[in-house]
């Protein structure tokens, strides 16, 4: 399901920017290496258009198939969410503000990573509350299209997506619209091209879409420093977008970030 990201200001103004960028690699910046808490073992990097870099990671006191992500920018860790075993978000902390936001008890209609690799098609209805008080209804859809594909050497299957939040008397906050990829085997989504509203009515592309899944042992592995469409900069634009759910940001990413909420 679409929840995976919520933007805080400054992601909201990295994406708006990466929006208008065309495709490229920019040089590195300094590197860092990314350690996860006490407890956690650091399973994956992935280095993702819209100048993200994700570190994935479980921890022992989780529940069985449980998960974690921590996105990075050029300023450094701006996201962290946990996932279960059935791609369903559960909670997501917004750094540095560390606004921390929780999927409500007894959602209508809980995500489910299974129904949608069973039957091609999984609905959504859940309630969000934010511990600033703020609380939001999200429901929307995903289905897979039958499209496959290979990114880096990982096999994914395409899905489209759409979502729309909105506050508790039904005014729209947040809709999103696209595609993003799933992995059956890591049971997780990755942003792709999709389109964005902030609750105005204008939508806005975005593309976070993975280009590097690095693991153990190989080059970039934990790095903290994205790489992929880092290299421009743009002026005239926003300097925040409202803080919410976006594509996996993915998203994303992401995106948002299947990667979204």
């Amino acid at each position: 399901m679409v929840s995976r990201l919520v933007l805080s200001a400054r992601a909201g103004k990295r994406l708006v920017l990466c929006a208008a960028l065309t495709a490229g690699l920019a040089p590195p910046a300094t590197a860092g290496s990314y350690t996860p808490p006490e407890g956690c073992t650091l399973f994956m990097t992935v280095q993702s258009r819209a100048c993200r870099v994700s570190n994935y990671y479980t921890c022992t006191q989780d529940a069985p198939g449980e998960q974690w992500r921590a996105d990075f920018d050029q300023e450094g860790i701006y996201f962290r969410s946990r996932i279960d075993a059935e791609a369903q978000w559960i909670e997501s902390h917004d750094l540095p503000d560390l606004v921390i936001q929780r999927l409500d008890p007894n959602p209508e209609d809980p995500a489910s990573f299974s129904e949608l690799l069973s039957t091609g098609t999984d609905t959504f209805a859940f309630g969000l509350s934010r511990d600033n008080g703020e609380q939001t209804r999200v429901n929307g859809f995903d289905r897979l299209t039958g499209r496959s594909f290979s990114i880096d050497g990982i096999a994914l299957q395409e899905t489209e997506f759409e979502f729309t939040e909105t506050d508790l008397a039904g005014n729209i906050l947040r809709q999103s619209r696209g595609n993003e990829y799933i992995n059956p085997d890591m049971r997780m989504f990755f942003s792709g091209p999709s389109e964005w509203n902030g609750g105005d009515g204008q939508f806005l592309p975005m593309d976070g879409s993975p280009r590097e899944f690095i693991f153990p042992g190989e080059p970039g592995f934990a790095a903290t420093q994205p790489i992929f469409d880092c290299d421009a900069i743009l002026s005239g634009l926003p300097q925040s977008v409202p803080g919410g759910l976006m594509p996996s940001l993915p998203l994303a990413e992401k995106e948002p970030a299947h990667d979204k909420l």
